[in-house]
């Protein structure tokens, strides 16, 4: 069994995912930062994987992503990093990029390897769904990860039960079409996961995109398995000079 699946098969409501970025604020932070994670309370980490253009990110983690390829983070350096991973971090961990540094480095090897430092699942925006079922989708499979596809308000019926489908570990509801760190109107927000909820669809659901407090982290909760936070944590990380102290106030704040 997948930790994800282990994950929502012993909590089901109020999970808490936290997005970092790889190689921020220092690159050699990331394993800190998900130590730091685990260690204050949040169930899955979802690691980024910085670029030059990336289409969901608010400017706050485009920025955090900036500053970490400056920093010299690849994919090649992250799975260095993570090579010991799963000597301290045992909550599932979720690589979440995309698809142009995927496919240069080579889509098999990434996942190969992926699976060998102990990733759990991946969430790569960009791959479409024709291409996953097509391509993509059998080598995830072939090395027993997870994917997690994004769906939002405007996504049909029809199309929501096809990515639910199709994915595996959890479905991420997209809170609006807009990009990450975005104010959202919460109301509006639970009439659509209400929506989902009654569904009754085969993967647990988190929310992500203007999740950023207790407040938001509550509301997103109502009607679903939990949410995403990313852009509020990340500001959390900006100036810091204690990595360890800035997570254990963030968390402290949430849940």
């Amino acid at each position: 069994m997948s930790r994800l699946k282990e994950l929502f098969e012993v909590k089901s409501t109020r999970v808490l995912n936290v997005y970092c970025t790889a190689g921020f604020p220092e690159l050699e932070s990331t394993i800190m930062v998900m130590q730091a994670l685990e260690a204050n309370g949040a169930n899955i980490i979802e690691l980024g994987m910085p670029y030059s253009d990336p289409l969901a990110d608010g400017p706050v983690i485009q920025a955090s992503g900036n500053i970490a390829l400056a920093n010299g983070m690849s994919i090649t350096v992250l799975f260095e990093q993570l090579k010991e991973m799963r000597k301290t971090v045992s909550v599932p961990v979720v690589l979440m990029g995309y698809m142009n540094p995927v496919l240069q480095y080579g889509f098999e090897k990434f996942c190969a390897e992926a699976a060998a430092v102990g990733v759990d699942g991946l969430i790569l925006p960009d791959l479409p769904e024709f291409e996953f079922e097509t391509t993509y989708g059998a080598i995830i499979k072939k090395y027993g990860l997870d994917f997690i596809f994004l769906v939002t308000p405007e996504t049909s019926e029809e199309r929501l039960r096809k990515l639910d489908s199709l994915s595996t570990g959890f479905l991420y509801a997209v809170s609006s079409s807009a990009t990450t760190g975005s104010d959202k109107d919460f109301n509006a927000v639970e009439q659509y996961l209400l929506r989902l909820h009654e569904m009754n669809l085969k993967n647990p659901v988190l929310v992500g995109f203007g999740i950023k407090d207790k407040a938001t982290f509550e509301s997103a909760s109502k009607y679903s398995n939990g949410a995403i936070i990313g852009t509020a944590f990340i500001k959390a990380l900006e100036n810091t000079k204690d990595i360890a102290l800035s997570v254990k106030q963030f968390l402290s704040g949430i849940i």
